[in-house]
């Protein structure tokens, strides 16, 4: 049995991987920032966890890392205001990852976005600017840091049936149903190939767990 620690427990995607993951007889705790989303998380079988992410310092997460085996980051600003935009989807990401390296809780899967790279061409007067700068600080941290880390990279997230296939490094704006992303990161907790690597992908044809093994 897998104790796996949800950031963002009440995102699209982190509600249709829940019951994935409870499935698989892992033991789920979705951390969630707003109480009246308890019920929502319940529902699926995980564990809700009441906590603003934005303003623990790394002490506090610390606590709430520890004890798990499996951290996945699914947490967002949802855009908006870049201060905030920075303060969740950069600084706090960042303070989880080190959280998971002071608690001994190595495995981290971050769920980021197919763009995300040094050289992601948003420019700085783009409202999307902060997002893309965001995002990449956050996982060059996670690649430079001591972690077991994977970052997935998906297109454009829709609302679409799943397939339970996809592509990897899709050309265009790479769209894939919630619910496969969902899947994929489910299959990339099971699959250790996975480690260490960056995984950019859309919709596709190929079977999801073998698209992702190494």
């Amino acid at each position: 049995m897998t104790r796996i620690l949800i950031f963002g427990g009440h995102g699209k995607v982190a509600l249709l991987l829940e019951p994935l993951l409870v499935a698989q007889g892992h033991t789920v705790t979705a951390v969630v920032r707003d109480a009246r989303h308890q019920a929502d998380v319940a529902a699926t079988g995980a564990q809700p966890l009441v906590a603003d992410v934005e303003r623990l310092d790394l002490a506090q997460l610390t606590n709430i890392v520890a004890g798990n085996d499996v951290v996945v980051w699914s947490a967002g600003a949802g855009g908006g205001d870049p201060s905030r935009t920075y303060a969740v989807d950069r600084d706090a990401a960042i303070r989880s990852m080190d959280a998971a390296a002071d608690a001994g809780v190595l495995r981290y899967v971050m769920v980021s976005w197919i763009g995300s790279r040094a050289d992601h061409g948003v420019a700085p007067d783009d409202p999307f600017f902060a997002y893309a700068d965001a995002k990449w600080a956050a996982d060059a941290h996670l690649a430079a840091g001591p972690l077991d880390w994977t970052i997935l990279a998906p297109g454009t997230l829709t609302l679409d049936q799943p397939t339970g296939r996809i592509a990897l490094d899709p050309a265009g704006d790479g769209a894939v149903p919630r619910a496969d992303v969902a899947a994929v990161i489910a299959a990339t907790i099971a699959d250790d190939t996975t480690i260490g690597r960056t995984i950019r992908f859309g919709a596709g044809d190929d079977v999801i767990g073998h698209a992702i093994a190494g």
